[in-house]
């Protein structure tokens, strides 16, 4: 394994060589693999204390940090109703309108993965059924910072609305531009869902308000949606307080591609999510050193034309980000499964077989008409993903995050007889024997068909 990327003078993003022998009966270390370095337990102790003060003095303590984090003065963090109607009436009609497609396409999609009870007869007589019951109130989290994210709002509500949710709440950070208030266009998205309760707080201290309430906001069994590292600390700290749907960190693209791929389409992809933070991850994997080069050019070229060349820049150079040359599309799929990308795209020949032995990645986008930023927005797909490779054993926000499956047992007098048996033997074995006197009681303390 080379690191062709140690020294960058003359790249806009570092390459990774794994060709050669990097992969060991079929697996890939991923401590070779761009990753970005998070300390999320570093900032655990520093959350530690802002989500005590925000347990124990509550809304003052969330207009405290209103002030100290993001610059604001405010009088109260629930948003007034007339804001929020006040940001749908003056939401620009082309905005509104992509909204409502982008809701509408998830509506589409989450209405599907509604789970229905099912119950299956054991014997005669006994019964378990499995009901699907919603969580009864969630928060949400709309992040702030470098960007504005309505979309986070629809991928939000809608699965927890077609979870059948009784009570959902909105959260994002107060704006110095915006009086203290959500973004309108945040707040417009939660106008245009039917959500009248919104809270102006962001980061840790937001996740704990939902966790613990305050005089203006109620507890919430979970609480979902991405936020920055100390919003993924805060997450960890009070998790067991509060259900999280995962620790989301900075946004990732992988790519695996080969010599079919056109290069300006693989760079402005890479591109797109680099545009998020200066710790967004952009991977390419591919066996084709020539796309590799004629993407690093067209890199070259499209950073220099984009709004946020800094940003995207930093990302790129980064630690996180990098091409990796593999010998062929068998040793790309290893690296990729090895990575687990938030967002992976599969542009090669034949890309739907490929992306079929795909086996970890929080969604992937098959072929070159099938973009990431597609599913940001408007391909009906869910943008709340797994990130830094717990795609490998996570997955992305869908109405089942909002449910619990809860088993209902229903025996009669002569299933459970026909059972007791084996109920007392198995009890006796783990020395539990009061677990069998429970059904020995129902039967006169005798085990029927047996001695007692």
């Amino acid at each position: 394994m080379r690191w062709d990327g140690s020294e960058t003078i003359g790249h806009v993003i570092s390459r990774i060589d794994l060709r050669g022998g990097a992969v060991t009966d079929g697996v890939i270390d991923c401590d070779l693999l761009p990753r970005a370095e998070l300390d999320v337990e570093a900032a655990l102790e520093k959350v530690r204390p802002i989500c005590e003060d925000v347990h124990h003095r509550g809304t003052a303590a969330l207009i405290d940090y209103a002030e100290k984090f993001d610059g604001v003065t405010i009088d109260r963090v629930r948003v007034a109703p007339e804001a929020i109607g006040r940001a749908l009436a003056e939401l620009d009609p082309a905005v509104r309108a992509a909204l409502e497609e982008s809701i509408r396409r998830a509506r589409l999609v989450h209405r599907e993965q509604r789970r229905t009870d099912k119950t299956v007869t054991v014997v005669p007589g006994g019964t378990v059924t499995e009901r699907w019951v919603p969580v009864e109130r969630v928060g949400l989290y709309v992040p702030g910072g470098n960007a504005v994210y309505p979309s986070s709002v629809v991928m939000n509500v809608v699965p927890a609305q077609e979870a059948g949710v009784a009570s959902l709440a909105v959260s994002s950070p107060p704006q110095k531009d915006f009086g203290g208030l959500p973004h309108p266009t945040i707040l417009a998205a939660c106008a245009l869902l039917g959500v009248d309760e919104v809270y102006a707080a962001g980061g840790a201290q937001a996740i704990a308000m939902f966790a613990y309430g305050t005089d203006e906001c109620r507890p919430a069994q979970l609480v979902t949606g991405p936020g920055n590292i100390w919003v993924a600390a805060a997450k960890r700290l009070l998790k067991g307080r509060i259900g999280i749907d995962a620790e989301a960190g900075p946004t990732e693209i992988a790519i695996l591609a080969d010599d079919t791929a056109d290069a300006a389409h693989v760079a402005a992809d890479l591109i797109s999510q680099a545009e998020h933070d200066t710790l967004a991850a952009a991977v390419l994997v591919t066996p084709s050193e020539a796309l590799a080069e004629a993407v690093e050019a067209e890199l070259k070229t499209q950073v220099a034309a984009t709004k946020h060349v800094e940003r995207i820049t930093e990302a790129l150079a980064g630690r996180q980000s990098g091409i990796v040359l593999v010998d062929d599309l068998d040793q790309g799929l290893a690296v990729v499964d090895a990575y687990a990308a938030e967002h992976l795209e599969i542009q090669t020949a034949d890309a739907s077989a490929v992306a079929a032995r795909v086996r970890n990645a929080g969604a992937i986008f098959v072929g070159p008409y099938a973009p990431v930023s597609l599913g940001d927005y408007c391909a009906g797909s869910n943008h709340v993903l797994p990130t830094g490779g717990c795609a490998c054993h996570s997955s992305g926000l869908s109405v089942q995050s909002f449910l619990r499956g809860i088993h209902v047992v229903d025996y009669s007098r002569d299933a459970l007889a026909d059972v007791t048996h084996h109920v007392v033997t198995l009890a006796e074995a783990e020395d539990l024997p009061a677990h069998g006197a429970a059904l020995k009681a129902r039967f006169g303390w005798k085990v029927p068909g047996k001695s007692a």
